[in-house]
């Protein structure tokens, strides 16, 4: 199963006492490019049968949009979320056809972590995961033993 991570493109630090809810920022100027940026290279890509699921966040609603495709939003993808809700949303690792989550770090960075170095890694910092970057790990057999393998890391500025 290919499991597809990527961060929300750049919506810029929150200003406190903006009065703007956490879930409404929208990207920014360099987020829109960023975000049209990736989705170009993920187009080429991904198979048709992709499951994209984003974070109910805006800004990740508005990365996911530049896809141009079918997406669900779930609240297992939302801030604060753990890597285990992010899982079970994507069915990881038995889902027949790739999964696409457009979410958060430290969720991100946590879950890259896990799978790629296993349980000892919860107790460690997540993994940074850029803004609108890319991270493609898959999961297959091999002599019987499972493996996860970093396909790509893509971020916008280095595509």
């Amino acid at each position: 199963m290919d499991l597809i991570l990527w961060r929300h493109a750049d919506a810029g630090e929150p200003v406190e006492g903006d009065g703007v809810d956490d879930l409404q920022r929208p990207l920014s100027p360099r987020g829109q490019k960023q975000a049209r940026r990736m989705a170009d290279w993920l187009n080429g890509f991904l198979p048709d049968s992709t499951r994209i699921l984003c974070s109910p966040a805006l800004r990740a609603r508005q990365t996911a949009d530049a896809l141009g495709r079918k997406v669900r939003t779930v609240a297992a993808l939302a801030p604060g979320a753990s890597h285990s809700q992010a899982l079970a949303a994507a069915r990881w690792p038995d889902s027949r056809e790739p999964v696409l989550m457009v979410g958060h770090q430290p969720m991100l960075g946590q879950l890259a972590a896990y799978l790629m170095g296993g349980p000892a890694t919860l107790d460690a910092p997540p993994w940074a995961v850029r803004k609108g970057a890319v991270w493609w790990l898959r999961q297959r057999e091999r002599d019987g033993v499972s493996e996860i393998v970093l396909v790509s890391v893509r971020t916008p500025e280095r595509m």
